[in-house]
């Protein structure tokens, strides 16, 4: 089983989903989806007169949302970074306690969010995503409380960003680490 971490505010996790995906149906292995909330993405806003690291961030960050925008592309995908970014934690707490297969519904909470830059962090827009793919309202309270159990074991495991990898005991952050990640899981099946 593969153990992944993802957030739907993260571009990472985002350009993570169908390349992993893909993986667990070449390998026919089973994906554990685990809620990690992430520190929003946005791109710092040029000072007049700021200092060396200021602009050092502003420039890392301007680069980082170019090559995920590339990676996007070369996707197919839709991706927008909004202004100001959105929430998402009611959308992880729904994924915390999603019984059954919960890709569709990490299918759309990513594509509103990184298209239609929806708040995810509002439940009402989260149960209508729910709606949308055939799954009911949670239990509100008892998705948080699972939602933070997650989240405390993840970083007693060392996890402090999405997405993670974590398999045979190894934990990988990103998801440039694929190509190991499989060679991995063909080890363990004996190929």
């Amino acid at each position: 089983m593969l153990i992944l971490y993802i957030d739907f505010k993260s571009a990472a996790s985002y350009l993570a989903l169908e390349p992993t995906l893909e993986l667990a149906q070449e390998s026919e292995i089973t994906i554990d989806w685990r809620p990690f909330s992430v520190r929003p993405f946005s791109v710092p806003v040029e000072q007049d007169e700021e200092t060396v690291g200021e602009r050092h961030r502003r420039v890392r960050a301007a680069a980082q949302r170019d090559v995920h925008l590339h990676y996007a592309a070369v996707q197919g995908r839709n991706m927008h970074f909004a202004d100001t970014p959105a929430g998402s934690d009611a959308a992880l707490a729904a994924l915390a306690v999603i019984e059954g297969d919960p890709v569709p519904f990490i299918r759309a909470a990513f594509a509103a969010y990184w298209s239609k830059q929806a708040d995810l962090a509002d439940e009402a827009v989260v149960e209508i995503l729910l709606r949308s793919v055939g799954i009911d309202r949670p239990d509100w309270q008892k998705a948080k409380a699972e939602m933070a159990s997650i989240r405390s074991k993840a970083e007693e495991s060392g996890i402090f960003e999405a997405p993670s990898y974590l398999i045979a005991d190894q934990l990988f952050l990103g998801r440039e680490h694929l190509p190991w990640i499989r060679s991995l899981i063909a080890a363990e099946q004996g190929d």
